[in-house]
């Protein structure tokens, strides 16, 4: 075991993953989140509460430590997404001196320019918004949180993703990125996606949060809440998640490996109550977060890739 001390938040912080190779991913991540604000005239950072945002966040901070960060924050809210997240970044980006920009699915829906969908969820919902955004506050350079590891659509995208004018991502067109360098020119009217996290896997993010010690959204603990089985997952009681004939509510210890829409995200089984042990648990599993905690990506075989392309995330 080593340890490190945050040069954030002066916290002195155990990991098990040897410190070279998390320092490593450390300095690429603040290198390339340098490089945005170096090349791009208005960058944004996407940020929900969510793990791997939250490392960025904190990345972020470090690299520009002690000026203030140099861009705002922009949440794609679904109207759907869970309370404690929603506290967690309220609270998290007062603590930062950050300005928060959100854009709002239900504002949408409410003036009809999208409908809710027949199956419930509303991440596919989120594009729409985030692109109008983009263009109404001319973003050039949006910094998110999306990992290779994640989902077989995503382990195709580069480090640096250029999207055309209409928002849209070509797989079959991306720039090479020989030796790390990265190439962040872009025309008029187009922007680039930048994925600071892009060779990081779940387990690193977690032995990264544990050697910072950072703390997240309480529904990444181990904690009691009702649930009920439905396509191999764990959906808590809400308001916009009912059980279906045939489904039992039951009351268990689970916890949340990703912390999306309400209506499409599992929790998962654990006692898991800290940083170290979550990182211990990941490290066991065999599924990947997504696979295991999302209904929206089994929508169909390429279900992510067709809302990439649109201009999702």
């Amino acid at each position: 075991m080593t340890t490190a001390t945050d040069s954030v938040t002066g916290v002195t912080g155990v990991t098990s993953a040897p410190a070279d190779h998390l320092d490593a991913l450390e300095s690429e991540a603040i290198g390339i989140i340098r490089e945005v604000i170096a090349e791009c005239r208005r960058p944004v950072l996407l940020f929900s509460g969510g793990k791997d945002s939250v490392v960025i966040l904190h990345l972020a901070r470090k690299a520009f430590w002690p000026a203030p960060l140099p861009f705002p924050l922009l949440h794609v809210d679904t109207g759907h997404n869970f309370p404690e997240v929603l506290a967690y970044r309220d609270a998290t980006v007062a603590a930062a001196g950050a300005r928060l920009l959100v854009a709002r699915v239900q504002d949408y829906i409410d003036d009809g320019r999208l409908r809710e969908r027949p199956d419930g969820t509303r991440n596919p919902l989120q594009t729409r918004p985030l692109l109008d955004t983009i263009r109404a506050e001319g973003f050039d350079g949006v910094i998110g949180g999306a990992r290779r590891d994640e989902e077989r659509s995503r382990a195709k995208e580069r480090i640096v993703s250029l999207r055309d004018e209409f928002g849209q991502w070509d797989p079959r067109n991306q720039r090479p990125e020989l030796w790390r360098l990265l190439n962040l020119r872009h025309s008029p009217g187009e922007h680039l996606r930048v994925f600071p996290l892009s060779d990081w896997t779940e387990l690193d993010v977690w032995r990264y949060i544990e050697r910072e010690d950072i703390v997240l959204p309480s529904l990444y603990y181990a904690h009691r809440r009702e649930v009920f089985s439905r396509d191999g997952m764990w959906l808590a009681v809400t308001p916009v998640t009912q059980p279906q004939e045939g489904e039992t509510i039951t009351t268990r210890t689970v916890r949340y490996r990703t912390v999306g829409d309400m209506s499409c995200t599992g929790a998962v089984d654990s006692t898991a109550a800290n940083n170290h042990e979550i990182a211990v648990e990941v490290a066991a599993s065999t599924l990947t977060e997504r696979g295991a905690t999302r209904a929206d990506d089994r929508l169909s075989e390429s279900a992510m890739e067709d809302r990439k392309r649109e201009g999702y995330f």
